[in-house]
């Protein structure tokens, strides 16, 4: 969709190009959902990719993505050794169900930032216990838990100015085992649950549900739980939601199920995760999370 009142595209080549972010001027990044909808209100936009950070880089640390990393350049990321968690990349961009063009210009930031609750660029942070780096406006840096950053449906830390920068992914989070599931009401349809389950190396379990809920929620059990303590954990949850495309109490039975899917999945012997063929992403009608 054409922004036909924007007049001015700046390209932020230093972070003082950002001052001039406000209420009619906007950040750019790949553009798949600012461009989805009339923003009439705007008047310019700032492009980050002028910025020319590198999209990925591993380090001793675990794994950066700069938030321009589009995510046909994440799906396509090989495997380090050890890196258990590795699929859950590919896993996690598949949720888009966007064709190629949206692998191409989406970004890994641009989904975080939406914050839809669906989108699955917070599903994948949150459930490795990623760590995002915020410019703030004032130009200070602010470092917090990615399963923190987004606060509810379209709404996140982000305050007008501010630029989400990176997210880190600790390298013992890339190592755990994962499992990882999917519903939505429609073969091509927005998810109406993720659900994604983490086994630690040390025996911690995390339990991360997303898509079905306004704001990711995190199950944390110090050793893999019985179904019955899994079972209570999801019932306790309160942050479901209903929309178009799935009904609260709905999202609530199916992440249940899948949970305890995951369970059994993680309970059992570990295998070698298959390695992820670099290929065009699936295509599909929807381009949205």
């Amino acid at each position: 969709m054409d922004l036909n009142t924007v007049v001015t595209i700046t390209p932020a080549r230093e972070r003082a190009d950002l001052g001039l972010l406000g209420e009619t001027v906007a950040p750019l990044a790949g553009g798949s959902e600012l461009f989805a909808d009339p923003r009439v209100h705007l008047t310019g936009l700032v492009d980050l990719q002028a910025f020319g950070w590198p999209a990925l880089a591993v380090t001793p640390e675990g794994l950066e993505i700069a938030a321009t990393c589009t995510l046909a350049q994440l799906a396509a990321l090989p495997a380090e050794p050890g890196w258990t968690a590795h699929p859950l990349l590919f896993e996690c961009c598949t949720a888009l169900y966007g064709s190629f063009k949206v692998w191409n210009v989406a970004t890994v930031g641009g989904n975080l930032a939406t914050a839809l609750p669906a989108g699955p660029m917070t599903s994948l942070a949150a459930a490795l216990d990623a760590e995002v780096l915020i410019w703030r406006r004032d130009g200070s840096d602010e470092r917090l838990p990615a399963a923190d950053f987004v606060t509810g449906d379209m709404t996140t830390v982000l305050r007008t100015g501010d630029v989400l920068r990176s997210i880190h992914i600790p390298e013992a989070s890339l190592r755990a085992r994962t499992a990882f599931r999917k519903i939505a009401l429609s073969p091509i349809g927005r998810s109406g649950a993720v659900v994604i389950g983490r086994l630690d190396r040390d025996g911690r379990f995390t339990l991360t549900v997303t898509a079905a809920t306004l704001r990711p929620v995190q199950l944390r059990y110090a050793t893999l739980p019985t179904a019955a303590a899994l079972r209570a954990g999801v019932a306790g949850i309160e942050a479901w939601f209903t929309d178009a495309h799935g009904a609260a109490d709905w999202r609530a039975a199916v992440s249940a199920v899948l949970a305890e899917e995951i369970r059994q999945q993680l309970e059992g012997p570990e295998t070698i995760p298959a390695a992820i063929p670099a290929e065009t992403p699936p295509t599909g009608s929807e381009a949205r999370p």
